[in-house]
């Protein structure tokens, strides 16, 4: 199920595509096989919704993108697709809600 999180439409913040939660203590379990990293990453955006940079961090076992913009009451989705250096594909959507409070 993928996450909901909210934020200001004036904020710009960063965000965690996380495919070794467990070894970055973040989480309950890792989705990279032993050795395993991030070779390449693509971040897709809905319309409205501006992504201001992408980078892959922690030891390239997971995404961070920074966001901004939206229109406030608006979801949007964004996408991090990656591709492991084992030639493997995963994809994960989270969901932003735009509000003010």
């Amino acid at each position: 199920m993928a996450k909901l999180f909210t934020k200001d439409p004036s904020a710009q913040l960063d965000y965690k595509f996380d495919w070794a939660a467990f070894t970055n203590g973040t989480g309950s379990s890792d989705w990279l096989q032993d050795g395993e990293t991030i070779y390449s990453h693509t971040v897709t955006v809905a319309t409205g919704l501006t992504k201001d940079s992408s980078v892959v961090a922690d030891t390239n076992t997971s995404v961070i993108v920074w966001l901004s913009g939206g229109t406030l009451n608006m979801k949007y989705a964004v996408t991090c697709q990656i591709v492991t250096t084992a030639g493997r594909t995963d994809e994960r959507t989270i969901y932003m809600q735009v509000s003010d409070r």
